[in-house]
C-alpha cells in the first residue's frame, strides 16, 4: 500500500519531468515555432467544438466545467493535512503559490499554442502539443507524468478523507473502512477508493465526468464559504484563523460557486444540494461522537445565549462557544469599582459578569442599589451585566449558596472573580469558595494587586507554564492551563498587549522538550506574535528575576497558600492573578 512519504517522494520526480516537458515547449517557442501574428492568434468566441460532437460547438461554462477540475488539486494539500508538518502554514501558502503557478503556465501554453498551430490543427489534432514541441517525447511523459500525480494524489489524499470518515462513524461500514494495515496505512479505504477509480475510468469519457467533478468541488467550496461566512459572524473567541480574509471574500465564493453550478447543469446541481441536506440530515440523527466540535455548537450556543438574555431558559454551554462570564462577590461596592476597566477588559466584547452583593442580615444600607449602578455602568460600556444581593453573615457561605443556586441555569457563572485586597481572613473568606468552585466545576480567578506598579501600562502579560517533564504532550487535556491563556488572550486583545509563556524546569536536558512544548502550544492555540522563554533553576528564583511584566498569571491548586499569594506578587513586583480551570474550558478549540 502506498504510503503518504512515497507518495509525496515520487512527486519529486514528476515535477522534475513536467518542468522537462516545459522546457522542451520553451526551446521550440525559441526556435521559432510561433509563427501565426499574435492579432491572429488571440481572439475570443465560443469554442467550434471537436471531432467528438460533430462540430457543434461548446459553451463557456462548458470548456470551464471541463477544465475546472484541473485546478482542484490544490484540494490534494488539504487532503494530506494530516501528514504535513505544519499544515496551519502550509496549506494556504501552497495552495496559493500552486494556483498562481499553474494559471502563468495555463495562461503561457494557451498563448504559445494559438501562435504555433492553425485553428484547424488546434481543432483534429489531439497531439498537437507534442508535434509542435521540440522534443515530443518529453511532452509525452510530462502528460503522463501530470496524469499519475493527479491520480495517485487522489488515491492518496481521497483514501485518507475516507479513512477519516471510517474511523469516526460517519459512514455505513466505518469500522471497515477504517482499517489499517501493520504500517499504518488505510488499507481498507485505499481498495474502496481505487474500486471507485477503476468504475470511473469505465465510462471511457472525461468530458462526461468533468462536468460532474465540478459541480462536486464547486459545492464543497461553497459549504467551507457558509461555515465560513458562520464562523466570522458568530464572533467566538475560538476563532482565530492565521490565514485573515476580509468579509466580503466568503460571500463572493459562495456566490461565484453557486452560480456556477446552476449554470453548468441545474438539474444535478438541486441534486447536488439536496444530497447535502440528506447528509446533514442522517449525521445529525446518526449522533456521532468526536475529539472535537463543529460549527452548529458555536452557532447554536450563541443563539441560545441571545436568546437567554431574554428568556433566561436555555441550558448549554461549550467550549467552542465558551465566554467569561464572572461572577464577582461584592461586599464594597468601592474596591468593585477600583477593578471596573480589569473586569470589563476581562469579559469584553461576548462575556458577562454578574454581580453578587453579599450583605448582613442586619445591615441596612444601599448596596443593592450601587449594585444596580454598577451593573448599569457595565452595560453601558458593551458588558452584558446583572446583580443580586445574597442576605448572610458568612461572606464564603454566601458565594457558594449564589453558585450553587445558579449551577442549573444556562446563563450561570463560569468563573469566580475574588479580590484578595477585599478580604481581611483568606482561610475563612477565600479557600472555602476555591474549594467549593471546584467542586462544582466552576473556574477561579484570584486578583492579588500590587500595591504601586496596579497594572502598569498594560504591555506584557506573563503566563507561568507548569513542569511538565516526563509528559510533553500537547492534547485536549493539557492540564490547568486552558484557562490562564484564555483569560491572557482576552486581555491581550483589549489592552493591545502581548503574552510571554515561561516555564521553569530542574533538568537542562528537557530544555529542548520544554520549547517545542511551548512551540506546539502557541501553533495549536493559534497565538501568533506570542513570546516564550525556557528557564532552568529553582522556581521562586526564576520568578524574581524574570522578564517584567504588567501582570503575571500563574496556575493554582485547592490548596494556595496565602503566603505564596503574598510572595510572588512581591517578587513579581507586579500584579498577579492566580487561576484555577474548572475543566470545561480549551484552549485548542
Amino acid at each position: 500500500y502506498i504510503s503518504a512519504d512515497l507518495a509525496i517522494k515520487t512527486q519529486f520526480i514528476i515535477m522534475g519531468i513536467i518542468i522537462l516537458s516545459l522546457i522542451s515547449i520553451v526551446i521550440a517557442a525559441y526556435y521559432g515555432s510561433m509563427t501565426i501574428p499574435a492579432e491572429d492568434a488571440i481572439r475570443w468566441g465560443n469554442f467550434k467544438g471537436s471531432p467528438d460532437n460533430d462540430f457543434s460547438g461548446s459553451a463557456f461554462w462548458i470548456v470551464f466545467a471541463v477544465f475546472f477540475p484541473a485546478s482542484t488539486g490544490i484540494m490534494a494539500g488539504a487532503n494530506m493535512s494530516g501528514e504535513l508538518k505544519n499544515p496551519n502554514k502550509s496549506i494556504p501558502v501552497g495552495t496559493l503559490w500552486a494556483i498562481g503557478i499553474s494559471f502563468i503556465i495555463y495562461m503561457a501554453l494557451a498563448f504559445w499554442l494559438a501562435r504555433s498551430a492553425t485553428e484547424q490543427e488546434l481543432i483534429s489534432n489531439y497531439n498537437i502539443i507534442i508535434d509542435k514541441s521540440y522534443f515530443g517525447p518529453l511532452v509525452i511523459a510530462g502528460i503522463l507524468g501530470a496524469t499519475f500525480s493527479s491520480a495517485l494524489a487522489s488515491l492518496v489524499g481521497s483514501s485518507r478523507i475516507l479513512f477519516a470518515m471510517g474511523e469516526h462513524r460517519v459512514l455505513p461500514y466505518g469500522k471497515f473502512l477504517a482499517g489499517q494495515s501493520l504500517n499504518g496505512q488505510p488499507r481498507n479505504a485505499m481498495i474502496v477508493t481505487g474500486i471507485m477509480i477503476f468504475i470511473t475510468m469505465l465510462l471511457r469519457d472525461l468530458n462526461a465526468v468533468a462536468p460532474l467533478v465540478t459541480l462536486f468541488f464547486l459545492i464543497t467550496y461553497a459549504m467551507i464559504n457558509i461555515v465560513v461566512i458562520i464562523e466570522q459572524n458568530l464572533g467566538l473567541i475560538s476563532y482565530r484563523p492565521l490565514f485573515k480574509i476580509n468579509k466580503w471574500v466568503p460571500y463572493i465564493g459562495l456566490a461565484s460557486s453557486v452560480l456556477a453550478m446552476f449554470i453548468i447543469n441545474p438539474t444535478i446541481s438541486l441534486i447536488s444540494i439536496s444530497i447535502v441536506f440528506v447528509v446533514y440530515w442522517f449525521l445529525s440523527r446518526q449522533q456521532i461522537e468526536t475529539p472535537f466540535e463543529d460549527v452548529r455548537s458555536g452557532l447554536f450556543v450563541s443563539f441560545a445565549e441571545w436568546a437567554a438574555k431574554h428568556t433566561w431558559g436555555m441550558k448549554t454551554m461549550q467550549q467552542r462557544a465558551w465566554k467569561p462570564n464572572l461572577m464577582v462577590p461584592v461586599r464594597d461596592v468601592t474596591g468593585a469599582k477600583g477593578n471596573f476597566q480589569f473586569l470589563r477588559n476581562i469579559a469584553k466584547p461576548k462575556g458577562s459578569i454578574k454581580l453578587v452583593g453579599i450583605e448582613s442580615n442586619e445591615a441596612n444600607t444601599q448596596l443593592s442599589d450601587e449594585l444596580s449602578s454598577l451593573s448599569e455602568a457595565f452595560r453601558i460600556k458593551d458588558v452584558f451585566s446583572s446583580w443580586t444581593v445574597i442576605n448572610t453573615n458568612d461572606f464564603a457561605k454566601g458565594v457558594n449558596y449564589g453558585n450553587q443556586a445558579l449551577k442549573g441555569a444556562f446563563f450561570r457563572p463560569n468563573i469566580v472573580f475574588l479580590n484578595l485586597q477585599q478580604h481581611d481572613n483568606y482561610e475563612t473568606e477565600i479557600r472555602p469558595v476555591i474549594r467549593e468552585s471546584i467542586r462544582l466545576e466552576i473556574g477561579v480567578l484570584l486578583y492579588s494587586s500590587h500595591p504601586t506598579a496596579l497594572l502598569g501600562r498594560r504591555n506584557m502579560i506573563n503566563v507561568w507554564v507548569s513542569d511538565r517533564t516526563n509528559n510533553w504532550d500537547v492534547g485536549w487535556d493539557i492540564g490547568n492551563l486552558d484557562l490562564s491563556i484564555l483569560i491572557a488572550y482576552k486581555l491581550k486583545k483589549n489592552w493591545d498587549a502581548r503574552i510571554r509563556l515561561i516555564i521553569v524546569i530542574k533538568d537542562e536536558k528537557e530544555k529542548e522538550n520544554a520549547q517545542n512544548f511551548l512551540n506546539l502550544l502557541i501553533n495549536l492555540a493559534r497565538l501568533p506574535e506570542t513570546l516564550t522563554e525556557v528557564r532552568v533553576g529553582n522556581f521562586k528564583d526564576m520568578v524574581a528575576n524574570a522578564p517584567s511584566a504588567d501582570l503575571n498569571i500563574f496556575g493554582m491548586q485547592e490548596n494556595l497558600r496565602f503566603e505564596f499569594v503574598q510572595e510572588m506578587t512581591l517578587s513579581t513586583n507586579s500584579s498577579c492573578l492566580f487561576v484555577k480551570d474548572s475543566g470545561h474550558e480549551s484552549i485548542l478549540a
